[in-house]
């Protein structure tokens, strides 16, 4: 069975926890709620509402929970192919032209698309 969708806000905190690591609510107030402007509630309703979706796990540590990723970089790959398959009819071409689009892709970013376009390469060359 497939996973539930993810709001805009929750990818967001999903991002960063597989980014920078686990966190308790608090510290993910500090480094995503409050540059945002939300509030300590808010980012613990996102986060359990993550939990209660299978995107995230806690466990207690010291007295607080702290928030970890279901499968680190997976997870995100797995929101991404959702994203792909439903808002872009399973095409990834849109993405592509909106990636061509952008005022401005890091050099480290560049060379993960090349990497990748790589990739699909030589699986197109495999029997």
């Amino acid at each position: 069975m497939a996973r539930p969708t993810v709001g805009e806000q929750e990818l967001g905190i999903l991002h960063e926890i597989v980014e920078h690591g686990p966190g308790s609510v608090g510290e993910l107030q500090a480094r995503f709620g409050e540059p945002r402007g939300l509030a300590r509630s808010t980012v613990l309703t996102m986060m359990e509402r993550l939990r209660r979706k299978g995107y995230l796990k806690r466990r207690s540590a010291g007295g607080v929970f702290l928030y970890a990723p279901r499968g680190g970089h997976e997870v995100l790959r797995g929101v991404v192919g959702r994203f792909v398959e439903k808002a872009l009819g399973g095409s990834v071409a849109p993405f592509v032209a909106y990636l061509a689009e952008r005022d401005s892709v890091s050099d480290r970013e560049l060379a993960e698309l090349e990497q990748i376009v790589d990739r699909l390469r030589a699986r197109r060359k495999e029997p």
